[in-house]
C-alpha cells in the first residue's frame, strides 16, 4: 500500500502550480507514496483590501498552513520561499529545498520600458516594501500604487492603464507559463530581490515526512537560501523592513549580497560576504552583523521590527 502524503497549500493559482509540481515531482522520485492537495485559505488571502505591512506581513500567508502542520492535519506544506518568515513555527523544519527559479525582479509595462526609461512621474504598482524602497532610490520621481492580488489581476491592471508599469517576480511568472511582452528583468545587482525569492520551501515535521520529501531537495539552493534566511533571522527583519539578499554558488564558495534600505529609499546599506557553502549561516549571520555595524541597527530601531 502506498504512504499517503497531504501537502497543504494555498489556493491561488501560483500555488496550486507550485504545489502540483510539487506532487507530481514526490510521486515520480517515490513510487510508493500517492501525494493529495489539501487547499488551506490564510489571513493573506482573505485580507485583500489593505497592505500586508499594515495587516501583520508575509507570515499571513503561512501561520494557518504552519498550524495545520503542527495539528497533524497535513504532512507537509509547499510554500514560496520567500512568504517564510525567519523563524518557523514550533519544531517545523525545511525538509527540502528544490532547485532555484529565477530570483530576478521584472518590470512589465506596455511598451516594453526599462526602470531607468519610465516617464516622469509614471506610476508603477507594487506593494513589496523592498520593491518600493529601492524604486524610491532609484527612481524618486516615479508614483507607488499600492497594488495586491494575483499575476492575472496584476496584469489586468496594467493592460487597463491603471499604472504605467507593475513589478513582479519572474519565477511567478514562468512557473505560470506567462511571458507579458513588455516583460524586462531588472539586475539583481542594482535591484535586488527578496530573500528566497525564486526559491520553493518544503516544511514538515521531524520524521517519516521529512525524510520521505528530501528526495527533492537540492544541495545548491537550499545552502544559498540558508544564507539568506540566516540575513534575515539574524536581522529580526520583517514585512516591514526593505531586506534583500542574494546568494551565489559557484563549487563549493558561496558569496551573498545583503542590503537593508529605509523605506523611502533615502538610506541604503549595502555588504558582502562570502566562505564556503557549508558555513552558508554563519555567512548570513556575520553578513547581518556588518550590515548592523553599517547603519542597519538604525534602520531597524525605528521601523521596531526587533
Amino acid at each position: 500500500m502506498k504512504r499517503k502524503v497531504r501537502i497543504g497549500t494555498r489556493g491561488s493559482k501560483l500555488a496550486l502550480a507550485q504545489a502540483e509540481w510539487f506532487r507530481t515531482a514526490l510521486q515520480a522520485r517515490r513510487a510508493d507514496v500517492a501525494a493529495e492537495l489539501v487547499i488551506i485559505k490564510t489571513s493573506g488571502d482573505r485580507i485583500v483590501d489593505q497592505p500586508l505591512r499594515d495587516i501583520g506581513g508575509k507570515g499571513l500567508f503561512v501561520k494557518e498552513i504552519e498550524q495545520a502542520l503542527l495539528d497533524a492535519a497535513i504532512d507537509c506544506a509547499i510554500h514560496s520561499m520567500k512568504d517564510l518568515p525567519g523563524e518557523l513555527a514550533g519544531d517545523l523544519l525545511l525538509a527540502a529545498v528544490p532547485p532555484r527559479e529565477d530570483p530576478r525582479d521584472v518590470l512589465v509595462t506596455r511598451a516594453g520600458l526599462q526602470l531607468e526609461t519610465l516617464a516622469p512621474g509614471a506610476t508603477v504598482g507594487t506593494s513589496s516594501t523592498r520593491r518600493r524602497a529601492l524604486c524610491r532610490a532609484l527612481r524618486p520621481d516615479i508614483v507607488l500604487e499600492e497594488m495586491r492580488g494575483n499575476v492575472d489581476t496584476r496584469l489586468g491592471k496594467l493592460a487597463a492603464g491603471r499604472v504605467d508599469a507593475i513589478i513582479l517576480a519572474a519565477a511567478g511568472l514562468n512557473r505560470l507559463g506567462l511571458a507579458p511582452a513588455g516583460m524586462r528583468a531588472l539586475d539583481p545587482a542594482v535591484f535586488p530581490p527578496a530573500i528566497g525569492q525564486g526559491a520553493l520551501a518544503i516544511e514538515t515535521r521531524p520524521g517519516e515526512i521529512e525524510a520521505i520529501v528530501a528526495c527533492l531537495d537540492d544541495p545548491h539552493t537550499h545552502a544559498c537560501t540558508r544564507a539568506e534566511r540566516a540575513v534575515l533571522a539574524a536581522l529580526g527583519g520583517s514585512c516591514l523592513t526593505p531586506i534583500a539578499a542574494h546568494a551565489r554558488l559557484d563549487g563549493g564558495e558561496l558569496s551573498i549580497a545583503a542590503l537593508v534600505a529605509s523605506p523611502d529609499g533615502s538610506r541604503i546599506v549595502k555588504a558582502r560576504g562570502a566562505g564556503a557553502a557549508a558555513d552558508a549561516v554563519d555567512i548570513g549571520r556575520r553578513l547581518a552583523d556588518t550590515l548592523r555595524q553599517l547603519g542597519a541597527d538604525a534602520i531597524l530601531a525605528e521601523l521596531d521590527v526587533r
